[in-house]
């Protein structure tokens, strides 16, 4: 059985990118517009992974983290930011809303695939 990953960003090139990376690798991929978007699809669905942009309209990528973290379902589940922010606040900001991991746009297929599989295998 594929993990399921549920990729949220507002760009389509992006998701498409990640989709199609993760796919190629064996992994089953949920797309998601933005975060309200991403919370209705994780509310859904059980996933084992959730990958998201930090700047998306409706809801931002923080918020979606501690959203998901509050469902019981999600406390446990790896939640990695996929985002243009590198600096060092907005990256404790993510670990203080419950952020796993931080991956830097834009990406390399093969580091967002090595990274992958080491959350969840």
């Amino acid at each position: 059985m594929a993990k399921t990953v549920l990729a949220i960003d507002d760009s389509p090139s992006i998701r498409q990118m990640v989709s199609f990376t993760l796919k190629s690798s064996g992994y089953e991929v949920i797309e998601a517009v933005d975060g309200m978007d991403g919370l209705d699809k994780a509310k859904s669905r059980s996933v084992n992974l959730v990958l998201t942009d930090q700047n998306m309209p409706r809801m931002d990528g923080l918020t979606l983290i501690k959203s998901l973290r509050a469902l019981p379902q999600y406390r446990a589940t790896p939640i990695l930011m996929l985002t243009t922010e590198s600096s060092d606040g907005m990256k404790s900001q993510g670990r203080a809303a419950g952020a796993t991991g931080w991956l830097v746009k834009p990406f390399e297929p093969q580091k967002l695939v090595e990274v992958v599989r080491k959350v969840i295998g």
